[in-house]
């Protein structure tokens, strides 16, 4: 993309989504995130409606009785975005890709963050990670982050959610509150991660979808082509049978994925491209609160 061309993008992202973070979201962010970020202070003996993924084990095992950690309030938080930066965000079907209201969600994030005077730091990530920006303040780093969201392209075009989780988990050592946000279309089993990554973080997921993903127009042979792999192939979508499949295919994805997200202890929000993703994130808001 040309100089001129990403610094008008960039302009016109930073102004809608500012806006928003400062307008709608400055409430909501502080309430639902300010004091999730903890530091250790101390252990003390279970009691009865403490959180288990609280519990120190090691103390645990010596005084053979249950101790949990005991931690207090920092006065800034971490905040962490994992993009998907895969081949199936480029996809969309109405108006805009999904790449683009993955790049406008984390840019309001991303303004919310640095209004709650919190450090903001980015993950890109397909079947690796791509390019990682440690978290740091100020809005020169913000227009940093917005400019590779615009014009940021992979290496690699497939998916591996528990990779980046991993990542995750082993370079960002203090407690942080961490953004996935993704298509989730990964055929690895990424719970174990997750599980993992959201003991050490507070994590929140937010998948984003296009409502052509969710099922097959009725128009005849088509030529479908699998934007990861780029294996193509032709189907037959007059075909009652084929649609069905596809759609029973789609719902089981959802249901593993929301099912591996309660397991997990994860909030999460699914927004389709067409939606309205401010209220989507609102909501997602206030359940935490």
């Amino acid at each position: 993309m040309e100089t001129s061309e990403l610094l008008k993008k960039v302009r016109r992202i930073e102004i809608k989504t500012r806006g928003l973070s400062r307008n709608i979201f400055a409430g909501q962010y502080h309430s639902a995130f300010k004091g999730r970020g903890m530091a250790f202070s101390e252990v003390r003996e279970y009691q009865y409606g403490d959180d288990i993924r609280d519990i120190d084990w090691n103390v645990t095992a010596r005084y053979i009785r249950p101790y949990v950690k005991v931690f207090e309030e920092e006065r800034e938080l971490t905040v962490m975005l994992l993009i998907d930066v895969s081949g199936s965000s480029d996809f969309g079907s109405v108006h805009v890709m999904k790449r683009e209201i993955i790049t406008e969600i984390a840019a309001t994030l991303a303004f919310s963050a640095i209004q709650n005077n919190d450090k903001i730091g980015v993950i890109f990530f397909s079947d690796k990670i791509e390019k990682f920006i440690p978290p740091q303040k100020g809005k020169k780093h913000i227009l940093y982050i917005i400019r590779e969201l615009i014009n940021f392209r992979p290496d690699d075009t497939k998916t591996d959610i528990s990779q980046v989780l991993k990542y995750l988990t082993n370079v960002i050592k203090k407690r942080c509150t961490t953004f996935l946000i993704s298509d989730f279309i990964d055929e690895r089993n990424f719970k174990d991660a997750l599980t993992i990554a959201n003991r050490k973080h507070d994590v929140v997921a937010i998948q984003v979808y296009d409502r052509r993903e969710t099922g097959l127009p009725s128009v005849g042979l088509m030529k479908i082509k699998d934007a990861e792999t780029k294996e193509e192939r032709w189907i037959d979508t007059s075909s009652a049978r084929v649609r069905q499949a596809y759609s029973t295919w789609w719902e089981r994805r959802q249901k593993e994925m929301n099912d591996a997200f309660k397991k997990c202890r994860v909030d999460s929000v699914s927004i389709r491209t067409e939606d309205d993703y401010v209220k989507s994130l609102i909501a997602l808001f206030e359940k935490r609160n």
